[in-house]
């Protein structure tokens, strides 16, 4: 118990610690890529016939819910993302949002994560490892 305590209280102070950073003036990048699995997708579901191939399956109900605006599947969607990586763009706080991709066989949230930019959303990228990387995408949604 002390041990997760103690795992906890380093995790917030790092946290914390990479909040407070200034944030470095970078040119705009088009795209962080990382190579990724494609993942089988469900050739009868129209709402995943505009999406690349390598987005996995799970993704299309959630861009689904980021186009209506909700509800999600998670308290935390819909939340900022802080950008604390600093792989994306530097843009204001508030600018990312955060949304959960389900990972089958995940005990919890997973990995897998969709993060837009704007409102409404301007910029999709989704990471598979939980902030790692990022890739690129449009979703090809109506805007």
């Amino acid at each position: 118990m002390r041990r997760t305590s103690v795992i906890v209280a380093i995790a917030l102070l790092a946290g914390l610690w990479f909040w407070l950073q200034p944030a470095p003036i970078q040119p705009p990048v088009e795209q962080v890529t990382t190579v990724h699995g494609g993942e089988a997708r469900p050739s009868g579901d129209t709402r995943v016939a505009h999406l690349p191939g390598w987005l996995p399956a799970e993704a299309a109900p959630v861009l689904a819910a980021i186009e209506r605006g909700g509800p999600y599947d998670y308290p935390q969607d819909g939340g900022t993302f802080q950008n604390r990586e600093r792989l994306l763009p530097q843009r204001p706080r508030g600018y990312y949002r955060e949304f959960t991709v389900d990972t089958p066989g995940s005990r919890d949230r997973g990995a897998r994560r969709i993060v837009t930019c704007g409102d409404p959303p301007v910029e999709y990228w989704y990471t598979a490892d939980h902030y790692r990387s990022f890739r690129s995408f449009d979703p090809g949604v109506a805007r």
